[in-house]
C-alpha cells in the first residue's frame, strides 16, 4: 500500500495544483452579472469543512460587495453528494448555480454508475484550497501515537470510526489505512457533513475519525480531541507537534480539494464573472488568513481550463485507488 499511496495520492502543490498548472490568468472584469439570487450548492451536510468555507465565502461576497445579488448557502448532502451533483447537472445551462466540491465530487460518480452524472462537462471556475487530514481521536484515550492506535484497533473485536458518507473522501482515507496495515475489523458508520462526525467523536459515539483540520478546530482547541497523525507531506505550521504519515514510515498522502464549479454549459460571459469573482476571494487576506489558521494548502490560484486538467488527473487518481482498494472497502457494502 506504502507505493500505492505515494502513486495516487501522494499530490501537495508541486505534483497537485503544480499539476504544470501555473496560475491562470485573471480576466478582466465581466460584463454580465447574475440577475437572481445565486444558489451555493454544498455537497455536505451542515458544519462540515465544505459548509464552513460556502458560509465564509457567502459573507465575504456580501461584504466586499462582489455580487448584485446574494449568495444563498443550500446544503444538499444526500447519496453523498448525488444529490448535489445531480442537482447541478440538471441545471445544464443556467448560471445562476455554483457547487462548492469535496472529492466526492470524483468518487461519487466513479461508485454510483446509475446516477447519470458526468462531472467532467460541469464549468471549471476556480481551486479555493487543498484542504488536509489528520487522524483523531478522544482526548480522554490513552492513546498518544499511530502505533498506539493501530495496537488498538487489532486488539479490537469491531473498531468504530466515523466519516462524511458512505465512498466519500473519509471513507477512502480509512480504506487506505486498513490496507497499510492490514486492518480489516474497521466499521465505518457514514455521517451526513464533518461537523456531525466531529461531535459523535467527542460524543463517545465512534472511536476516531480522520476529520479536516476545521472540523476538529473547536473541540481540538477545546482539548477534547486529540490528532495523532498528518497525513500531508510534511508537518502543518498548525500541528508542529502532530507527525506526519512519512514520519511514522506510511506514506500515506491525501488531500481534498475545494473549488468552486458551475452546471455544464454555463454562458461563457457567467464562468467569467464566477472566475472573477472567486479569484478575488481567494487573493483576500481574510481567504488567506481562514487557510493559514485552518490548515488548508492556499497557495496557487487555479482557474478554467486548468481546473478542468486538474479535475480530470484526479479523476484517473480515484478510479485507480478505487479498482486497487475495491469499491467495497469504500463503501463498506
Amino acid at each position: 500500500m506504502q507505493s500505492m499511496s505515494r502513486r495516487l495520492f501522494g499530490f501537495g502543490l508541486a505534483a497537485g495544483v503544480g499539476l504544470g498548472l501555473a496560475a491562470a490568468p485573471q480576466p478582466a472584469a465581466a460584463e454580465w452579472q447574475p440577475q437572481k439570487p445565486v444558489e451555493f450548492i454544498i455537497m455536505a451536510g451542515p458544519g462540515g469543512g465544505a459548509d464552513q468555507i460556502a458560509r465564509l465565502l457567502q459573507s465575504l461576497i456580501e461584504q466586499k460587495d462582489l455580487s448584485p445579488v446574494p449568495f444563498i448557502p443550500i446544503n444538499k448532502p444526500g447519496g453523498s453528494g448525488a444529490e448535489a451533483l445531480r442537482y447541478l447537472q440538471d441545471r445544464s445551462g443556467d448560471a445562476h448555480t455554483v457547487l462548492v466540491t469535496l472529492n466526492s465530487f470524483y468518487t461519487t460518480p466513479l461508485i454510483q454508475k446509475d446516477l447519470g452524472v458526468d462531472v467532467s462537462k460541469f464549468t471549471p471556475i476556480g481551486l479555493m484550497a487543498l484542504d488536509t487530514f489528520l487522524l483523531w481521536v478522544h482526548s480522554d484515550t490513552d492513546i498518544k501515537t499511530l502505533d498506539d492506535w493501530v495496537k488498538e484497533v487489532k486488539g479490537s473485536d469491531r473498531y468504530v470510526v466515523g466519516g462524511t458518507g458512505s465512498g466519500q473522501e473519509d471513507s477512502i482515507l480509512f480504506a487506505m489505512i486498513g490496507a497499510e496495515f492490514g486492518i480489516d475489523n474497521i466499521t465505518y458508520v457514514p455521517f451526513p457533513g464533518g461537523g456531525t462526525v466531529a461531535k459523535n467523536l467527542i460524543g463517545g459515539h465512534i472511536a476516531a475519525t480522520v476529520n479536516n483540520p476545521a472540523e476538529q478546530m473547536e473541540f481540538w482547541r477545546a482539548g477534547k480531541s486529540r490528532p495523532l497523525v498528518q497525513f500531508v507531506p510534511d508537518r502543518m505550521e498548525l500541528f508542529p507537534d502532530v507527525p506526519t504519515s512519512r514520519e511514522d514510515g506510511h506514506d500515506i498522502v491525501y488531500f481534498m480539494q475545494r473549488s468552486i464549479n458551475g452546471p455544464p454549459e454555463m454562458p461563457a460571459d457567467a464562468r467569467a464573472f464566477y472566475i472573477d469573482l472567486f479569484a478575488k476571494l481567494f487573493e483576500s487576506q481574510e481567504w488567506q488568513d481562514y487557510c493559514v489558521s485552518d490548515g488548508l494548502t492556499c497557495e496557487k490560484w487555479v482557474a478554467g481550463d486548468d481546473l478542468a486538467a486538474f479535475h480530470a488527473e484526479q479523476l484517473d487518481r480515484h478510479s485507480a485507488l478505487i479498482e486497487k482498494v475495491g469499491a467495497e472497502a469504500i463503501t463498506g457494502e
